[in-house]
C-alpha cells in the first residue's frame, strides 16, 4: 500500500513525461565523436568541453569564418534583446553587446567552466548589458516571450536534447522573434571539420519544422558555415 499520495501521483507524471520525451530519440553503437543518439536520423555529436576553450578564441578564427560579417548581418537593433546560447567564452557574446547598447544579451552555457570565463570577461569588459545564464541539457532558463534574436553557434548539433531545447527557445522568443543557426556546411564533405559537427540545410529544416519554425533566411555567404534565420510557426506534434 503505498501512503505518499500525491507525491507518488507527482513521481509517475515525471516518469511518464519522461519516457513521451525520449520517445522521439532514437539509440545505436556510437560513431566515432559521436552519442550513439540520434534525432530524426542525425547522430547527435559529442560536446566539446571547456578544454576547447582555446579553439573558440584562435586568432585565425575571424579569417576562417568572417564572423564580423556574421554580426553585421544579424541586423540588429540597438534595443535588441539577445540569447546566445552555448556562449561558449562569449566570443559571439560581447561582440552582440557592443552592437545593442540599450539592450541586452544573455549568454547561455550548461558547463560552470564556460560560466565562469563569461562572467570574468563581462567584468573585465565591464559589459553590463550581457547577463549570465545558466542552462541545462533540456532548458535555457530565459524568461518567456523576451528575446528577439536566439543564436547558436556551431552548437545545435551537440545539443544532447535539441526538441527540449527548441521548445525551450519558442517559450522564450517573443511571437516575431527570430532563430539563427550558425553551422560548418554538411553537403561539402571535403571541409575539414568532423563530419558529426557538420549539418546540412534538409537535415536542420526537417528538425526545425516538427518544432514549430520554418526557414526564414538562407545565407551562403560564409566561408565555410551555413546562416539560417528561422521564424516561429505553429507546433506541429514535436
Amino acid at each position: 500500500m503505498c501512503f505518499c499520495f500525491g507525491k507518488c501521483q507527482s513521481q509517475t507524471q515525471q516518469a511518464t513525461d519522461k519516457i513521451k520525451s525520449s520517445a522521439v530519440y532514437t539509440y545505436a553503437t556510437p560513431s566515432p565523436d559521436g552519442t550513439g543518439k540520434f534525432y530524426y536520423g542525425r547522430e547527435i555529436a559529442q560536446v566539446m568541453g571547456a578544454a576547447g576553450a582555446s579553439w573558440l578564441e584562435r586568432s585565425e578564427r575571424q579569417q576562417e569564418e568572417n564572423t564580423a560579417f556574421a554580426v553585421n548581418k544579424m541586423n540588429l537593433q540597438d534595443s535588441d534583446v539577445v540569447a546566445d546560447v552555448g556562449a561558449g567564452t562569449g566570443y559571439y557574446t560581447f561582440k552582440i553587446a557592443a552592437k545593442v547598447p540599450r539592450g541586452k544579451v544573455y549568454a547561455v552555457d550548461i558547463q560552470d567552466e564556460m560560466l565562469r570565463l563569461l562572467r570574468e570577461r563581462k567584468q573585465k569588459e565591464k559589459a553590463a548589458n550581457v547577463i549570465v545564464v545558466k542552462g541545462t541539457d533540456t532548458t535555457t532558463n530565459l524568461p518567456p516571450d523576451s528575446i528577439d534574436l536566439a543564436i547558436m553557434v556551431d552548437v545545435y548539433h551537440e545539443l544532447q536534447h535539441p526538441q527540449e531545447i527548441l521548445q525551450s527557445l519558442r517559450q522564450a522568443l517573443t511571437s516575431k522573434g527570430k532563430l539563427l543557426l550558425i553551422e560548418y556546411r554538411g553537403e561539402d564533405t571535403v571541409l575539414a571539420i568532423k563530419p558529426l559537427h557538420k549539418t546540412t540545410v534538409a537535415q536542420l529544416n526537417k528538425e526545425m519544422a516538427v518544432n514549430g519554425f520554418t526557414l526564414s533566411y538562407q545565407g551562403e555567404f560564409l566561408p565555410i558555415q551555413h546562416f539560417l534565420l528561422y521564424s516561429k510557426t505553429k507546433v506541429v506534434n514535436p
